[in-house]
């Protein structure tokens, strides 16, 4: 099955709020006043994001399937040794649908993240692997960063 990889437009939003509960919903429970917050909160987010190109969404289909997709959400910040431009990219919710899986799409979506971010003018790029995924990453020179312990703390 040949697949065919796009970026997503505005025209898109739906999907790609699917895509992400989907993503989301793998292997974990999401409450369905948690699902709806999120559906809320991603169509603002889209909205705002895909026009000025700060979100980028990859989609690979084939006739008329999604069959996975990757995000990159675009920030600046100021500007240190590891993001000389200050521009900096997460890579998220890279997702192909299980019976897609192990036939390289994921690989395919992340090579055309890194293009749309290099064009974008991103100088790093981060992500969370899991250990499923780490290896397709590592492929791409992605490293782990041992010098700071990465922590968080939820505020909401």
């Amino acid at each position: 099955m040949k697949s065919i990889l796009r970026k997503a437009t505005l025209n898109d939003i739906n999907l790609l709020i699917e895509i992400r509960i989907d993503f989301l919903k793998d292997g974990r429970t999401l409450s369905q006043n948690d699902e709806r917050l999120i559906r809320a909160q991603l169509k603002t987010y889209f909205l705002k994001h895909i026009p000025d190109n700060t979100f980028v969404g990859i989609i690979a289909e084939s006739d008329g399937q999604h069959m996975g997709a990757a995000y990159l959400a675009i920030s600046e910040r100021p500007a240190n040794p590891s993001f000389i431009s200050g521009v900096t990219g997460t890579i998220l919710n890279v997702y192909t649908y299980p019976e897609y899986r192990k036939k390289g799409l994921a690989t395919k979506v992340i090579r055309e993240i890194i293009e749309e971010a290099k064009q974008l003018g991103v100088s790093n790029l981060d992500l969370k692997a899991t250990p499923d995924g780490k290896h397709v990453y590592e492929k791409f020179g992605f490293k782990e960063e041992s010098i700071f312990t990465a922590m968080g703390l939820g505020i909401s």
